[in-house]
């Protein structure tokens, strides 16, 4: 036997000259006819393959009614090819010192030429869309001027258009990506691109749209990030590249999370979307769902497989197991993939809705007049903070006990504040509190004040990165980034240092509601349940950051003493103020063809609501500021005594190695006294 066939037969897997294996090859063939047959069986199963054709109405013909669906699948199917090789590339590779590695910077670059291939996709189904909604042929469509209208006036135009430029941007950065950093910021873009499309399809007219569009959401990027991620390492797996049980054991930590999310995101659209479970069974929809589901159940197993047999394997060698069973387990997610836009193309069982405008736009009923006891029972869930609120309480417990478990204290009165800060941001979201915010703009107002003013300073009290930079522990590898790397990097990052200065927050935290309020966006913000959730979250977002810098416990790039604190509080409360005064002056209503749509037939008119809406305004700062003065004064007093207690230690010694006091005045008084004394003995007549 030569020497080249005994190497062949030790590594049976070496990568070819192209730096592929035949069986990744064959692999991304056999998941791509996966998804197709996948697609092409629900097609048939859900009606989408066969539409009535009425005569003498328009029709796309063949062509359009298969090429939309296949274009559709490979713009998804590219999508999460080019999340799961940045991810691969910015997490599952040990770095240096932030610098990629040979195998991470070869799935960046492979990133670069999938993302061409979901813009080109994108490009494709754009023009199928618009093909089947004229109900022309292709070659028609392309002829005329109503592709550029599509592209630019009409939802779905616009958001396979903003697939096509993100799409080719991440392309071409990622040619040049050679840190974790920046794989890292194309993973968020990447994460980004996959939303608006599945944003305006179905969720967006069902019952529950704001359920429906949350779920969505949530599902498609766990989906993303776990189908990608197993993606990524499979085929490093078949290509006999080393590092995979590293990769592999960084996978799998994920790879749970997103199994619980895309389940529970599953569930919730579900619910939005269905009125019975009974139409799980009757409907070609249901029908689609419970493949899915069975499916996701299976993939469960699998990952349970993998924990248990073959990611122990790993580490004595096992690396062919391995790559056999995550091929099957990708051809299963696959072919999901192909169920998921077959499910697209199929319409869901037909809602009976009430007749009724403030159902259209809000979602539910035009709640009764407001009173203490509807806020207090007529509960509205907010997925998209539900998560928000259970990842933060969950996350801060989960750094207690782990310090606890270890032995070290955490005072009591951080969690507290961190425990408190969380209960009134679900009170805000999911009370009837979030109902009448969309109602009425003074309940907006109380929500708004709430979640800028009142929640961020219990939060920021809470010390939330002092504990994480204490209960995660650094990466294994000198060098390397874990979740501890990765936080600190992002504290001492351009972008933080920026937005943390104490102008800049401040800038920030003020001209918010002068430039929401008084511009067309908040109108923009109250009829889209993404812009409503964007309003919502720049306002926890903008009081955390403003409180961060006045009295945040964590380590902020720029420290001020705590009289410019102090100052910088006094300075910016009354432009709140101001605000209040002006809305309260103003004789328009602010969005009134949002609040004229919902038809309330109870309480005050819309402009006296608004006016009672800037008296909240005017009136609620005195509790934040009264709670800041009191921290502030505390941590003053804190820092006070600490330095006064590491003076008295610098004393003592100095006092131990001289023989004095420690105190370099108190030992210039008392050397001037002695000298005195000598000079008084010395003059004494004898």
């Amino acid at each position: 036997m030569s020497t080249r066939e005994e190497a062949a037969r030790a590594v049976p897997d070496a990568p070819d000259e192209r730096g592929w294996t035949t069986r990744a090859v064959w692999l991304g063939l056999a998941v791509a006819g996966a998804a197709l047959v996948a697609l092409v069986i629900a097609m048939f199963a859900g009606g989408a393959a066969t539409p009535r054709i009425i005569p003498g109405l328009p029709d796309e013909g063949a062509v359009t009614r298969w090429g939309l669906p296949v274009a559709k699948l490979t713009m998804d199917a590219a999508g999460v090819v080019t999340v799961g090789t940045l991810l691969a590339a910015a997490f599952f590779f040990p770095v240096d010192k932030g610098l990629l590695g040979k195998p991470a910077l070869g799935y960046v670059r492979a990133a670069s030429w999938s993302a061409l291939v979901w813009a080109g996709a994108a490009a494709a189904t754009m023009v199928f869309t618009l093909s089947e909604v004229l109900g022309l042929p292709v070659a028609d469509v392309l002829g005329g001027d109503e592709l550029t209208s599509f592209a630019s006036q009409v939802s779905q135009g616009i958001a396979l258009t903003l697939v096509v430029l993100f799409g080719v941007a991440i392309a071409l950065f990622a040619r040049g990506a050679i840190t974790a950093g920046t794989a890292a910021g194309l993973l968020a873009l990447a994460l980004v691109t996959m939303l608006p499309p599945a944003l305006t399809g179905h969720s967006a007219s069902s019952p529950n749209h704001d359920l429906a569009t949350s779920g969505v959401a949530l599902h498609l990027l766990a989906l993303a990030l776990w189908v990608g991620g197993l993606a990524a390492l499979c085929v490093h797996a078949l290509r006999g590249q080393p590092q995979l049980e590293v990769a592999a054991a960084r996978f799998s930590a994920m790879a749970l999370w997103c199994y619980v999310a895309v389940g529970l995101s599953g569930l919730f659209s579900v619910i939005a979307r269905l009125t019975s479970i009974s139409e799980l069974f009757t409907s070609a929809y249901g029908l689609l769902l419970v493949a899915k589901t069975v499916a996701f159940a299976l993939l469960g197993v699998f990952g349970w497989w993998h924990r248990k047999r073959t990611l122990p394997g790993l580490a004595g060698g096992g690396r062919g197991g391995f790559a056999r069973f995550a091929s099957v387990e990708l051809l299963v997610m696959f072919a999901t993939v192909g169920l998921a836009v077959a499910l697209g193309r199929t319409a869901p069982p037909p809602a009976v809705l009430p007749v009724d405008r403030a159902f259209e736009a809000l979602g539910f009923r035009m709640p009764p007049e407001i009173s203490v006891a509807n806020l207090a029972t007529l509960w509205w869930f907010d997925l998209f903070f539900a998560t928000v609120a259970a990842v933060l309480g969950g996350l801060y417990l989960a750094g207690v006990v782990r310090l606890r478990r270890r032995g070290d204290s955490w005072p009591w009165g951080r969690t507290v504040s961190w425990s408190i800060g969380v209960l009134i941001l679900v009170l805000s979201t999911q009370s009837g509190v979030a109902r009448y915010a969309k109602v009425l703009f003074s309940a907006h107002m109380a929500e708004h004040m709430t979640l800028s003013m009142l929640v961020p300073i219990l939060l920021v009290l809470g010390a939330p990165v002092t504990l994480a930079l204490r209960a995660l522990k650094p990466a294994a590898r000198r060098g390397d980034r874990g979740p501890r790397e990765w936080l600190t990097t992002i504290l001492h990052s351009r972008f933080v240092r920026f937005v943390a200065h104490p102008g800049i927050a401040t800038a920030i935290f003020i001209a918010s509601f002068y430039i929401l309020y008084f511009t067309p966006l908040f109108p923009a913000a109250m009829e889209e349940h993404l812009g409503h959730i964007a309003m919502t979250l720049h306002f926890l977002i903008s009081g955390s950051l403003f409180f961060w810098v006045i009295i945040g416990v964590d380590p902020a790039p720029h420290r001020l003493p705590h009289f410019a604190k102090l100052l910088l509080l006094f300075v910016t409360m009354p432009f709140h103020a101001f605000f209040g005064i002006a809305l309260m002056s103003m004789g328009t209503v602010l969005a009134p063809e949002w609040y004229e749509q919902l038809g309330r037939a109870w309480g005050t008119s819309a402009l006296a609501d608004q006016r009672t809406g800037g008296a909240i305004t005017w009136g609620f700062g005195e509790i934040p500021t009264l709670l800041v003065l009191l921290a502030l004064g505390f941590q003053w007093w804190r820092d006070d005594d600490r330095k006064a207690r590491r003076n008295d230690r610098r004393a003592d010694a100095v006092a131990a190695r001289t023989g004095g006091t420690g105190d370099a005045e108190l030992d210039a008084y008392n050397d001037y006294l002695a000298r005195l004394n000598r000079r008084d003995r010395t003059a004494e007549p004898e």
